[in-house]
């Protein structure tokens, strides 16, 4: 088998992930760029142990969202061929050592927003740096290179011997977002030791003032995309699902909604105002993307007075919404990204078909309750609804019960829908799985899936695959 030919694995790997450890094993920099649901955790594990017992690393750092990293403690325990030992950060205060194991220390990116997390693994770098892997799970956390936590993480992790990057997305927005990933692998890995000159290569950048005096530049299109998927090739291994997986397929439908007369009386007046605000100079970009909210909100059935209160409209969508229920058999996911949507749709859905049959997940709720909602949503039968934030389920949730989602509304984020729909759809789904979006006719909802689509297709360019789309 070449590389990894003398290491005993723990659990069977696929093929896919043989294949991505003999690319990968023994680099000092990756990027194991595998779609939810392939096994990149499996097969980051496989390749820290393995070096371990080559005696080129002592110890492990996983930096991950908060509701990924406490996945990897079972992850390690399931794949691990030897035992290891492992630390958290609230866990152990101090990160200690045991010079028989291999060592991993498990902590969230969000702890480097903050001080604390940065001397943490400034600590822990000074020790161990020489012998040492870092990886970064669900890299695009640290795509932002302004972000303090992207900046604390890839100047302090200079120093691991090895890095390792996962993501089944790494470009969310744009080509751009490859920059700070890459950066941290290792900088110059793409060829520039600075972010302008990278962005100089790779888009067209135009000047447009967002408020006041302050003028920020914005790309217009984007260039040189073969070079850029050529040189992502010679460090990188990309797995598709498709590709690997005896999934069943996806199916799209789109259920255009007309606002009820309240809401579109409401919308078009909001419209008008979006307008004058978004082609105002001096208005900020905030107060723009806060306008554009609003829309969102009335397509959604409700709108915040400027007394801070909230109204509730006659909502065509929720209508909709139980009209598809009563179609439709087996347990079903529905996301919103507004929480009084939610509470609305929860309200509903547990007055028709009884209290026990929703649950609900979203920021408000708390963690120990949103893993009860989980397991109750995966395991008993009396519960057939599950309602929640797609950014809070995004990352680290199994939701396989369900081969029905619906989307309430959008946001403007590739990462989080691309995340949202693979919670159904990954290993253990035995039924094709239905998206069906509520698009609100003549709406900000129709801009909202085409601006999805085309961030998909950027996607697909720079990473050399075939375009696709959900509508």
């Amino acid at each position: 088998m070449g590389r990894m030919q003398n290491y005993e694995y723990k659990t069977k790997p696929f093929k896919h992930q043989i294949q991505a450890l003999q690319r990968g094993a023994e680099a000092y920099n990756f990027a194991y760029f595998m779609e939810m649901g392939t096994g990149k955790t499996k097969v980051a594990i496989d390749n820290v142990c393995y070096l371990f017992q080559q005696k080129k690393i002592n110890t492990v750092v996983v930096i991950a969202p908060n509701s990924v990293y406490r996945n990897w403690i079972d992850e390690i325990h399931l794949h691990a061929p030897f035992q290891c030992h492992i630390n958290t950060h609230k866990m152990d205060k101090k990160f200690v050592q045991d010079k028989t194991k291999l060592n991993f220390y498990l902590i969230n990116v969000e702890a480097f927003s903050h001080q604390s997390g940065a001397n943490i693994l400034k600590n822990i770098m000074n020790q161990h740096g020489k012998t040492m892997c870092t990886i970064v799970d669900e890299s695009t956390t640290i795509k932002n290179r302004q972000a303090k936590r992207a900046k604390n993480v890839i100047q302090l992790c200079r120093q691991s011997a090895y890095k390792r990057i996962l993501t089944g997305s790494p470009i969310t927005k744009s080509p751009l977002d490859l920059y700070s990933q890459c950066d941290f692998l290792k900088q110059g890995l793409l060829g520039f030791n600075n972010y302008f000159v990278f962005r100089a290569r790779y888009s067209v950048m135009k000047q447009i003032q967002v408020g006041g005096n302050k003028n920020v530049m914005i790309p217009i299109y984007y260039t040189n995309l073969d070079e850029l998927e050529d040189k992502l090739k010679s460090f990188s291994f990309r797995v598709r699902k498709d590709e690997c997986l005896d999934l069943p397929p996806k199916i799209y439908e789109k259920r255009i909604v007309t606002l009820s007369r309240p809401q579109q009386e409401i919308y078009n007046d909001l419209k008008q105002f979006c307008r004058t605000v978004i082609e105002d100079d001096m208005a900020s970009y905030n107060n723009k993307l806060t306008e554009i909210n609003k829309l969102q909100q009335v397509c959604c059935g409700f709108v915040k007075t400027d007394d801070g209160e909230t109204k509730t409209l006659p909502n065509a969508k929720l209508i909709e919404l139980l009209n598809i229920l009563d179609e439709t058999e087996g347990k079903v996911i529905i996301w919103s990204t507004f929480v009084h949507s939610i509470n609305e749709i929860v309200n509903a859905l547990q007055k028709k078909y009884g209290s026990d049959s929703t649950v609900q997940i979203h920021g408000i709720v708390s963690l120990e309750s949103r893993t009860s909602a989980v397991q109750d949503f995966q395991k008993n039968d009396k519960v057939r609804f599950l309602v929640g934030n797609p950014t809070v389920g995004g990352y680290g949730l199994t939701l396989t019960a369900a081969s029905t989602i619906i989307y309430f509304n959008n946001s403007f984020n590739l990462e989080v829908r691309q995340q949202s729909e693979d919670r159904a759809h990954r290993h253990g789904q035995k039924k094709s799985v239905t998206y069906i979006d509520l698009v609100a006719d003549k709406t900000l909802d129709d801009f909202v899936l085409k601006t999805l689509n085309q961030k998909m297709k950027l996607s697909a360019q720079t990473l050399g695959e075939e375009v696709l789309k959900f509508l």
